[in-house]
This record gives structure tokens, sequence and C-alpha cells, in this order.
């Protein structure tokens, strides 16, 4: 398996940690945008992924080392695939989200909420929405790994 798919699959493990055992006993927004950041580690892991498979097949001659510059190449190499874009357009949202001004909502509570305002609207991420990206981020991994390998992902 390629070294960049490894790397996106133990984030997604750290990320499960956060979600199953940090999250369960630190309701913290802190805790939250720790998860949003092993996805968006996830998702830089597998885009690169993807970049080298391309540089390898000759689409492209060097990787760009900026993550946005990456984002970008993506929907110019391969713009026929909507499940990539639909990734692309993914992950750049949770940059914004990231970067976004935030405010906290039920700490220390089931239903601790961060709230990041974004240019055009807000974004509230609990707990639930969180799994919810974790099983999207998943989905996508196992396209990458399939898109990549030409196999589905096989159980550690």
């Amino acid at each position: 398996m390629n070294e960049y798919l490894e790397e996106a699959k133990e984030e997604l493990k750290r990320l499960e940690h956060i979600i199953y055992v940090s999250l369960k006993y630190t309701r913290t927004v802190d805790i939250l945008r720790n998860g949003i950041n092993r996805l968006i580690s996830t998702c830089d892991f597998l885009v690169e992924a993807i970049l080298e498979d391309a540089k390898e097949k000759g689409h492209l001659p060097s990787i760009p080392p900026s993550p946005a510059l990456r984002n970008r190449l993506v929907p110019k190499i391969y713009p026929e695939d909507t499940i990539l874009l639909k990734f692309i357009t993914f992950s750049m949202y949770l940059r914004d989200i990231i970067h976004a001004k935030f405010d906290r909502r039920e700490e220390y509570r089931r239903h601790v909420t961060m709230i990041a305002k974004l240019e055009d609207s807000t974004s509230e991420t609990k707990i639930d929405n969180l799994v919810n990206l974790e099983k999207f981020a998943y989905g996508f991994f196992d396209y990458v790994l399939e898109f990549l390998e030409g196999k589905p992902l096989e159980d550690d």
C-alpha cells in the first residue's frame, strides 16, 4: 500500500479515538477541532496519494508543496471524476471551518457545539456531525484505495 494511504489510514484511526474515547470523556470544542484537524490531515494524505500516482503515470511533472495548490491540481487532472471533485470541495470546506472564527456552545455536555462563522454562513459542528464526517472520509479512503490499487479495503 502507498505510504500516503497508510498515513491516511493512521489518521482515520486517530480520528476514531478522538470521537469514541476523547469526546466521551472530554466534551470540549478543542477536541472537536482536533477531530477536524485529523480529517484535514487525512484529506491531505489522500490527495497526495492521488497526485503521486498521477506523477508516476506522467500526468504532472511535480507535486506542489502547498495543500491548497494540491487541492486545486486534482480537478485539473481528473475533471470527469465527480467523486474526487466532491471530496476536494469537502476538504476545502473543512479548511474553511478550521480557519474561521468560532464560538462554543454547551461545552462539557453531550451536545457540545463549535459554531464557525464562515464568509456567507455559519457552520455548527457537533459530535454527531463529526461521526458523519468520519464515515464520509472512510468512504473516500476506500474509493481512493480502489482508484489507485484496484482493490477494495482489506480488514486488519
